[in-house]
């Protein structure tokens, strides 16, 4: 995995737990959910692309 998307995975991985970490205090927020989850298939999405070298 490139450096950038190992990068892009830890960032929605850090996402997640702040994200679970807001709903466990506050309550469910579904905008938040949203934006993770676009995340998270933005991060498949590169994950799964093979760049030519």
């Amino acid at each position: 995995m490139p450096g950038p998307v190992k990068a892009m995975a830890l960032t929605t991985v850090a996402c997640l737990v702040a994200v679970v970490a807001y709903t466990v205090a506050l309550g469910s927020n579904g905008w938040l959910w949203f934006g993770w989850v676009v995340l998270g298939l933005s991060t498949a999405g590169a994950a799964a692309i093979r760049v030519p070298r």
